[in-house]
């Protein structure tokens, strides 16, 4: 018995790897790469782009595609390809930082409504179900009403509308993850509510709970979009995508479609590609 405890575990053969890359779906791989190529692009964006994001030449006013400018340039001669990679940049962060405002908080509440139960319980779910009351967007633009228009305002106004959606899904979780044997036993070695939750009940529901954070992030980048395209957001001149699409929406009028065209390209992709790399995720993370 000792010999086979302590014996490692055999490699995975070449069969079995083969199996794992099968089980993965060709879309999900396809979504996976172009999210590698606009991250990259992103990091590399002081070496990609072709002409510094502000850089202003009237002279070049809502130009086509061509050899100085491949993607065409806005009505202040702004070249679209170096706006969009320096775009990502901001476009891809403030959603991640939006996601971890709502999990530090969603993970806390839900955890805390799940372990202490009673009058906690029904606290955290009332305070949950007000906040669903309101639209996230209305409850957003309220917060930006009264601290004022920019990113950091947006993100965290978001980071309280996504907390209850976080907070309801973990006490789902933490409900059952509570009623667990092992939760019994440290209980009764002594351990505090404090520390089992933070040393074990956490980080059991991390893994479920991350997953699900995955699925929301292209709905987060397309909340704070929808923001910097209505004035609430981003603020000029940033080059945040949802600011480009806002103001490439005059040029439309003059028949020049590229400078809304192309923000709103890159949202729809890193949204669609977040969406099925998200949804694949979650079920695999999901999986205790």
């Amino acid at each position: 018995m000792t010999a086979i405890l302590n014996e490692a575990p055999a490699p995975a053969s070449a069969p079995a790897l083969a199996a794992v890359r099968a089980r993965r779906p060709l879309g999900v791989l396809v979504a996976g790469t172009l999210l590698a190529l606009v991250v990259i692009a992103a990091v590399c964006a002081p070496l990609l782009a072709p002409y510094a994001p502000d850089t202003i030449d009237l002279s070049s006013s809502l130009v086509g595609t061509g050899r100085d400018h491949l993607l065409g340039t806005d009505s202040s001669g702004q070249d679209l390809l170096s706006r969009a990679l320096y775009g990502a940049r901001s476009s891809l962060v403030a959603p991640l930082a939006l996601l971890a405002v709502a999990g530090v908080l969603g993970v806390s509440l839900g955890v805390l409504a799940a372990w202490r139960g009673g009058w906690v319980d029904v606290l955290v779910s009332r305070l949950t179900d007000v906040m669903y009351a309101f639209p996230g967007l209305l409850f957003t633009v309220l917060i930006i009403a009264v601290f004022g228009a920019g990113m950091t305002t947006s993100v965290l106004a978001l980071g309280l509308a996504f907390t209850p959606t976080v907070a309801k899904y973990t006490r789902s979780l933490a409900l059952s993850e509570a009623r667990k044997p092992y939760v019994d036993a440290y209980r009764v070695q002594g351990m505090g509510g404090i520390r089992i939750c933070a040393a074990h009940v956490v980080p059991n529901l991390a893994r479920a709970v991350l997953g699900y954070l995955v699925v929301l992030f292209g709905e987060a980048l397309m909340s704070l979009a929808t923001l910097s395209y209505l004035g609430f957001g981003a603020q000029p001149p940033s080059s945040d995508w949802g600011l480009m699409v806002q103001e490439g929406q005059a040029a439309i009028v003059q028949g020049a479609m590229l400078p809304a065209l192309v923000p709103g390209t890159a949202i729809a992709l890193v949204v669609v590609c977040f969406n099925v790399v998200g949804v694949w995720a979650a079920d695999r993370l999901g999986r205790q």
